[in-house]
């Protein structure tokens, strides 16, 4: 029980809050579908994960790509986890740099000292930071559980109306989308906003570094119980996931924003409560997210230094730096969803456990046409299909986005 509770823990994360948008951007149908599809994809990797680990006994990600393909194999699979997790430790950033102003507003009726940037410098120097420089922390994002029954009590009391989409920021959002049709469902939808969708939802699944980890700390590690853990884990969270996207879409339709916390009223006590849990959440989750990163800086610079003070701090200030930077110059929490939806995700759900799968399991076990080592080729080569499309499109929504809403 033990072992679901850090399993889901694992998977949640800050990419619930972008799933709205991505229905918005698809349709409710098209995106049942493609959830689905992630959610059976993220188990099958898991799968491969496990019984690749179960061959070798090996319990690190990086690990089992260092018995792969030797130094090169463990440099690029902490490479992708680090940039998974910088990814991850921005988004978790960028909540605190949108929703903190609306906190302090109404707490305090302050309306100076509410910009998001100067915010997320204090909140890292005083708060993160000093976190960043414990030994061990162990991580918590279960208040994202209050704000799903949140969105779900949201659609029932909220009316629907242009009134949403026309708060401070939300003007240019409203006019992209049709005003016509604004408190209708679509059940498919194409647009040049798509391209986020799956690379979101990938990113809302990813827990690929933590399966062994988790493994190793069930009572009598056992690959079939892990694997159920992991099912029931996925599917837990597939239900939340699709419930929270539902409800917050039908709430506010084509306005939609990519972070969904941004749409609901400042004024709202109940709200604010929802907000704040949320924000402490990400906020003592950006210290954890730090630690993997700097002890793959530390590996991949110095393999074989005992711990050092100085390292150990100069490492997470220089994290710390780099990730504000790019909270405070990219405009759009979407942009990172996207970005790292679209790279670290795909090679930590598909492409890793493919190829870690056929290059570790021995040939006299499972031959290379064996039919096991065949669907992890195609796993991996969907991965690979999965990550160009997603780029390609992406890059396309930029410039030409760009373009038409004047460099917004």
């Amino acid at each position: 029980s033990f072992s679901f509770f850090l399993f889901i823990n694992a998977i949640m994360g800050s990419g619930i809050l972008g799933l709205a948008y991505a229905m918005a951007n698809t349709g409710i149908i098209l995106f049942v579908i493609l959830l689905i599809l992630i959610a059976l994809l993220s188990a099958y990797s898991i799968h491969l994960l496990l019984k690749t680990a179960g061959v070798v006994g090996i319990r690190a990600y990086e690990q089992l790509g260092y018995r792969a393909f030797g130094p090169p194999g463990k440099i690029l699979a902490a490479c992708i986890i680090t940039l998974h997790n910088i990814g991850a430790m921005s988004s978790y950033l960028f909540i605190v740099k949108i929703e903190l102003p609306y906190i302090i507003q109404g707490l305090m009726e302050l309306y100076w000292f509410v910009d998001g940037r100067c915010l997320i410098i204090i909140v890292s120097v005083g708060i993160i930071l000093p976190l960043a420089l414990m030994k061990r922390l162990g991580r918590i994002l279960l208040p994202f559980l209050s704000f799903f029954h949140f969105v779900i009590y949201k659609k029932f009391v909220t009316e629907c109306s242009l009134e949403h989409s026309y708060n401070e920021t939300g003007v240019t959002e409203s006019i992209n989308n049709s005003t016509d049709d604004t408190c209708e469902a679509k059940f498919v939808t194409i647009n040049p906003q798509t391209a986020f969708t799956i690379p979101i939802m990938a990113f809302a699944f990813v827990c690929h570094p933590e399966v062994l980890p988790i493994y190793t700390e069930l009572k009598t590690p056992n690959k079939t119980r892990m694997q159920n853990v992991a099912n029931i884990s996925i599917l837990a969270m597939f239900v939340m996931y699709l419930l929270t996207a539902i409800f917050g879409y039908l709430t506010f339709y084509g306005n939609v924003k990519s972070e969904l916390l941004e749409m609901y009223s400042k004024k709202d006590t109940l709200m604010l409560c929802v907000r704040l849990a949320v924000l402490i959440a990400v906020t003592l989750t950006v210290p954890v997210v730090l630690f993997p990163i700097r002890r793959a800086v530390l590996q991949l610079l110095f393999p074989d230094k005992p711990f050092h003070w100085v390292r150990h701090i100069s490492i997470a200030v220089c994290l710390l730096f780099l990730v504000n930077l790019l909270v405070i110059f990219v405009p759009n929490i979407r942009d990172i969803f996207g970005f790292i939806g679209a790279t670290s995700a795909p090679s930590l759900i598909f492409i890793l456990p493919g190829i870690f799968y056929i290059c570790i399991v021995p040939e006299e076990q499972e031959p290379l046409k064996s039919r096991p080592k065949i669907q992890a080729l195609v796993f991996v080569t969907l991965g690979f299909i999965f990550m160009i499309m997603s780029i390609t499109f992406i890059m396309i929504e930029w410039v030409t986005g760009k373009k038409t809403s004047g460099g917004h």
